[in-house]
């Protein structure tokens, strides 16, 4: 059960009654007792017998149930909510969370995709520029000698001539790094598996931000580092909540979102990013700078990873800035690590994608890229326009370039309650819980501006989701109204 909806007043379920599990521990043994716990839990969540907002018996009920040990059930809810199962809260109990892939697939699969107003997906405005570009460097590469891109199979890093390119692309974003230390990836979120696969072993601390986006906590998952959110302010990261996390000790590295953040919004000043730099190098702490919305600020911002030579990681891609479909990333690393990023690169999909990298370079090479880019600002602003003008009053955190907006939740709501509402009148959004990372987060709903929603279409939706938000919500949604 979502933490929101645990607060509402809602009456929780009963305590589920788990002794079918029982026969499952006749034969096991002491050390794998939990293990099986935590899989017969999963298994039933995943299969519906268990549903969202189910209460979990006590530890100490099902540890008597089940012939158990209460460590031993401890250590299971322990591992079920760290996988997203379960979510415990001081002094109400635990209970099974709505999983986030059910969520999306309840908003999405009960309605025909052309009737749903998707603002459920952070993705780049797609305008008939940018279906008009596609088509003209499709016709170009069809006419011309394709072999210097169709037939090689190396270098893993990627073509130099593409690391070239890259190299003149992130010189305005403030990296100086010659082309031996980038590797062309396919996209951004692959450029951040392999920066946290060259310096995180399982078992790692890794912090970020307490809102973030949530393909760092999926890694988390299936890197197995323990990631721990820290407190923000409209900057990002608070510099003193780093160093203490820092000074506590067994922090690997910080991955963050200095420009734009996903699902806030903030950017980091000048003065807070070189505050970050300074923390990280007196720890000795790796920075994994996802700059996937750097190219959308022309301000004279400065990047951690250049501060840091020897620690910084620096990624971005072309997805979120000059068309969602080109999906070239470029990973900047230190020095000492360009041998083994690549060889993570090439057993985890041999390389980049070489006639996406071809699209991408002759794009920056022409100015195509930088005239997509052009008009992705002018989009981004006029829809940011559209959102502060329906939504003010309901705005928790935005800027005026990004491609969301953070909204808070009114009184009486409850995040799943507005989902659902919205949900039932076409309108795909997102709920906090895919961004949890830390605590102190307070309940939110982040909006998509992007896509190929026509800015009507986007001022449509807007005014629907402006309606819900005013409205009192249905009574099994609050409890009794006083």
């Amino acid at each position: 059960m979502s933490q929101s909806a645990n607060r509402s007043g809602a009456k929780p379920a009963p305590p589920i009654k788990a002794e079918r599990w029982q026969p499952a521990f006749v034969k096991q043994k002491g050390g794998t007792k939990h293990a099986a716990l935590t899989e017969l839990i999963m298994a039933d969540i995943d299969s519906g017998v268990l549903k969202p907002m189910d209460r979990m018996p006590t530890h100490r009920d099902l540890a008597r149930a089940l012939g158990l040990s209460v460590q031993t059930v401890s250590l299971a809810y322990k591992e079920a909510e760290r996988l997203g199962y379960l979510s415990g809260e001081i002094g109400r109990g635990t209970f099974v969370k709505a999983r986030v892939t059910d969520r999306a697939g309840r908003m999405m699969l009960d309605h025909s995709p052309n009737e749903v107003l998707d603002l459920s997906i952070i993705r780049a405005a797609y305008l008939d520029a940018h279906e008009n570009a596609s088509r003209e460097i499709f016709r170009e590469l069809a006419e011309g000698d394709v072999a210097a891109f169709m037939r090689p199979c190396r270098p893993i890093a990627g073509l130099m001539r593409h690391r070239e390119t890259a190299q003149a692309w992130l010189h305005p974003l403030g990296l100086t790094a010659g082309p031996e230390r980038i590797l062309v990836t396919n996209g951004a979120a692959h450029g951040i598996f392999l920066a946290l696969s060259c310096v995180v072993r399982s078992g790692d601390i890794v912090l970020c931000e307490n809102l973030t986006d949530h393909g760092i906590i999926g890694l988390s998952n299936v890197l197995g580092f323990s990631l721990k959110g820290l407190p923000t302010d409209a900057e990002g990261v608070l510099p003193d909540a780093l160093e203490a996390a820092c000074a506590a000790g067994g922090v690997r590295a910080l991955v963050l979102i200095p420009t734009l953040n996903n699902p806030t919004g903030h950017v980091a000043g000048v003065a807070r990013r070189q505050a970050i730099a300074a923390i990280a190098e007196r720890h000795g702490v790796f920075v994994i700078e996802d700059e996937v919305y750097r190219a959308l600020i022309e301000d004279a911002l400065p990047s951690i990873t250049e501060m840091l030579p020897d620690l910084g990681f620096f990624i971005t891609s072309f997805t979120k800035t000059v068309l969602t479909g080109l999906r070239v990333g470029y990973l900047v690393v230190p020095p000492a690590y360009s041998i083994r990023a690549a060889s993570i690169l090439r057993v985890s999909s041999w390389s980049g994608t070489y006639l996406a990298g071809e699209i991408a370079s002759r794009w920056v090479e022409n100015g195509t890229a930088r005239q997509l880019l052009e008009i992705q600002r002018e989009e981004a602003s006029a829809r940011q326009a559209i959102a502060t003008k329906i939504l003010s009053d309901h705005i928790a955190s935005t800027h005026p370039l990004a491609l969301c907006a953070w909204l808070k939740v009114p009184p009486r709501w409850t995040e799943d309650g507005l989902v659902r509402s919205l949900a039932n009148q076409n309108i795909a959004v997102t709920p906090s819980e895919p961004f949890i990372a830390g605590p102190s987060h307070g309940s939110g709903i982040r909006i998509c501006l992007g896509g190929r929603l026509s800015r009507d279409s986007l001022k449509k939706a807007l005014l629907t989701v402006r309606q819900a938000f005013e409205q009192l919500p249905p009574i099994y949604d609050i409890g009794a109204i006083g």
